[in-house]
C-alpha cells in the first residue's frame, strides 16, 4: 500500500463536470493498492497519516498532525502509484491490485480512517475518471508505504 500525501490549502474532484468532493485547507491521500496488501497495512498506515506532523506551528516549523490541526482529508484511489517505468515507455500496472480487490481495499481503508478521524474525510470515487484538482502548500508531498524497505519512512 502506497500512500502519496500532498498538504493542501485545498483540493477537489470532478467527475463529468460534477465537482464531488472539495475541501479547504488539509491533505490529500492518493491511495496505491497492490495484490498483497490486507486492512492490517491499512490500520498502520492510518494511525501514522494521522499523526504525521506536517503542518507548521506558530514557529513556522512543522510540528502539528492533521488531527492537531481538525484537518479535512480527501483520499482519491490512484492504482497509477504502482506503475513500472523500468523498462520501455509504456508504464507496467501488473503489481497493483485488480479492480474487485482493490475496490474492498480502498471502501475498509476509508470506512477506518473515518473510524478514526473524527473530522471532514471526503473521497473520490473509486475507478472514476476523475479530475483532481489541488493547491499543494510548501510544496508538502510524502510518500507512506510499507511494501518496500528502499522507500520506508
Amino acid at each position: 500500500m502506497r500512500l502519496l500525501v500532498q498538504r493542501v490549502s485545498s483540493a477537489s474532484v470532478t467527475i463529468q463536470n460534477t465537482t464531488t468532493a472539495q475541501i479547504q485547507s488539509g491533505i490529500v491521500v492518493f491511495l496505491g493498492i497492490t495484490h498483497s496488501d490486507t486492512p492490517s497495512e491499512s490500520q498502520y498506515l492510518i494511525k501514522k497519516l494521522i499523526q504525521l506532523r506536517i503542518f507548521n506551528d506558530h514557529t513556522g516549523h512543522m510540528n502539528l498532525s492533521p488531527l492537531d490541526q481538525k484537518s479535512s482529508i480527501l483520499v482519491i484511489s490512484q492504482f497509477t502509484l504502482y506503475a513500472d517505468c523500468r523498462k520501455g515507455r509504456r508504464p507496467c500496472f501488473t503489481d497493483a491490485a485488480p479492480s474487485a480487490s482493490a475496490h474492498h481495499i480502498y471502501n475498509d481503508f476509508t470506512q477506518q480512517l473515518r473510524k478514526q478521524y473524527p473530522y471532514c474525510v471526503k473521497t473520490g470515487e473509486f475507478g472514476a475518471d476523475m479530475d483532481v484538482s489541488l493547491v499543494n502548500t510548501g510544496p508538502v508531498t510524502l510518500l507512506l508505504t510499507r511494501d518496500d524497505e528502499s522507500l520506508r519512512y
